[in-house]
Formats: structure tokens, C-alpha cells, sequence
């Protein structure tokens, strides 16, 4: 081949990257859709979080940054995101800029421009979606990475990758994030209705640990000494107690949140009174 022959090649990101989600990013991203101005289609900003030892991008938090964008060019408040990094570094300084999101679903004409711009702020910044037109029947959540495509010297195109993504969160933090991706919600659910959804899955928890240590006992599935260090820890955890303590402390909790609800609905009724008699005597 010769010397002076230009070669078209691929810059590959880092290999293996992979990007885990804080819910609180997701519910932040959703408010600040709800919140955008009527002409703006879409609202991007900065996800703030850090590289964990084993290479996975932390993403624990996020701003919104005002923009105008149109069919061939993109213009971003630069100075609006250096303060807000700034006003965050002065409350978590371990929290540095790890990549930035955008609403809708997928990549869209104008995020190579962004993601060449956190290219300077960040080496190899992830790019989160999150589709709230739910294009899919839900709110798709997804994360990219870029790879520049060049001839020579010259750089032609930036291409996306999905990477893994890993929402982690607690279950009462789920029990809101399976209502906020439905597409149609009729209402939120109240505290019985949680408690009810929360014991069922724990009772298909409980039957799934039932049958794999059958499983395991007849010899139908290999044992794992991983899954069994996890299921003593969580055994251990559990106070000891007979079925009739269990019930009447069980009874006692659920008698307990009744009755906040009771009282929660009985000042609901009397603030209502008593504002109707006030108006009333201000009539009168």
C-alpha cells in the first residue's frame, strides 16, 4: 500500500462501556419536559454522576440546559450550563459531568452537534433518551455512545451505539416508575393499593425461591453457591417468630395505616367545612 494513500477507518469508543441510571435522573428528565416552553419539541441537558472501578458509567443526577435547535443547526446556553456544573460541584464535588440526555425516541439530526460539544466537556460521554411520546407503548429508555467515522484526518460522521443500561432502583421507587411509564394512568395508587402490589410480588418472589430449592434438592437444576450465600443472607435477616406473632404484628401495621387514612380523609372533611362556613359568614 502506499505511504501517501488515505485510509477511510472507524475511532472506536472505549469496549465494554456500560451506563447504570439512577431513577431520580428519569424523574427529573420527565419534569423538566412537563415544564418546557410550548414551541420547544424536545429538552436536553447535562447528566452529572462518576466511572465506578469497574468501568460503568454512575448516573446520578441531572440539569436541564435551555437551547434552540432547528433542521441544520443547534445553539446551546453555555454559560447557563458552566454555572449550574458549578452551583452542583459546590454541594457534591464527586459528582462530575458524565454525559447529557435528550427526550424522544432514539438519536435524533441535531445530537451529533450536541455530542461533539461534551466531547470537550468529557472523554467518551453517554447519551441518554428517554422517549416520552411512547413511541413504543412506554417510556424507552436508552443510552449511546459515539463513534467518529474518518478519512484521514478529516472526521465525516459520528455514529451511535447502544450500550448497556441498568435502572437500578428500591421497590418503592419502582412501584412510581411502573406508573409513570404507562401510557394511560386512571389514578395513583393509595397506600393500601401499594402495600397490595408490593406483597404480591413478594409472594411470586417467595414461590420462584420455592421451586428453584426444589429444583436444586431433586437434582433438576445445578446449585449455585451464589444464589445460596444470597438466600442465607436474606434468611438470617429474617426475625424469628411463630405465624400468630407474624399475623397480629402484620394486622396491627395494616390497622395502623387505616387508620392514618381514616384521620387523613376526616381533616381532609372538616378544613372543607370550615372553609365553606368561613365564605359563608364573610357572605352573610
Amino acid at each position: 500500500m502506499a505511504s501517501g494513500q488515505t485510509v477511510l477507518q472507524f475511532l472506536p469508543s472505549t469496549v465494554g462501556l456500560s451506563a447504570r441510571v439512577h431513577p431520580v435522573v428519569v424523574f427529573n428528565i420527565c419534569d423538566c419536559y412537563v415544564r418546557r416552553s410550548d414551541q420547544a419539541e424536545r429538552v436536553i441537558g447535562t447528566l452529572l454522576g462518576s466511572i465506578l472501578p469497574d468501568g460503568t458509567v454512575d448516573i446520578r443526577n441531572s440539569y436541564a440546559v435551555p437551547h434552540n435547535e432547528s433542521s441544520d443547526q443547534v445553539a446551546l446556553d453555555i454559560d447557563y450550563h458552566h454555572n449550574m456544573f458549578l452551583s452542583h460541584q459546590k454541594v457534591n464535588p464527586k459528582e462530575v459531568i458524565v454525559g447529557w440526555y435528550s427526550t424522544g425516541f432514539g438519536v435524533s439530526g441535531g445530537s451529533a452537534l450536541i455530542h461533539e460539544f461534551y466531547s470537550r466537556e468529557v472523554a467518551n460521554p453517554v447519551h441518554l433518551t428517554v422517549d416520552t411520546g411512547f413511541k413504543m407503548g412506554e417510556a424507552s429508555i436508552k443510552a449511546y455512545v459515539s463513534t467518529n467515522l474518518s478519512l484521514g484526518e478529516r472526521q465525516l460522521a459520528a455514529q451511535f451505539n447502544e450500550i448497556p443500561l441498568d435502572l437500578r432502583m428500591v421497590e418503592a421507587e419502582r412501584v412510581g416508575f411502573d406508573v409513570f411509564k404507562k401510557t394511560i394512568v386512571d389514578k395513583l395508587p393509595n397506600n393500601l393499593e401499594g402495600m397490595e402490589t408490593t406483597m404480591e410480588r413478594l409472594l411470586v418472589l417467595i414461590d420462584d425461591i420455592y421451586k428453584y430449592v426444589d429444583d436444586v434438592v431433586e437434582g433438576r437444576t445445578a446449585p449455585d453457591n451464589h444464589i445460596g450465600s444470597y438466600l442465607a443472607e436474606s434468611m438470617a435477616h429474617i426475625p424469628k417468630m411463630t405465624p400468630a406473632a407474624f399475623d397480629k404484628l402484620f394486622n396491627g401495621s395494616l390497622q395502623d395505616t387505616l387508620l392514618l387514612v381514616y384521620l387523613s380523609s376526616l381533616t381532609r372533611t372538616q378544613l372543607s367545612l370550615a372553609e365553606k362556613l368561613n365564605t359563608a359568614a364573610q357572605i352573610l
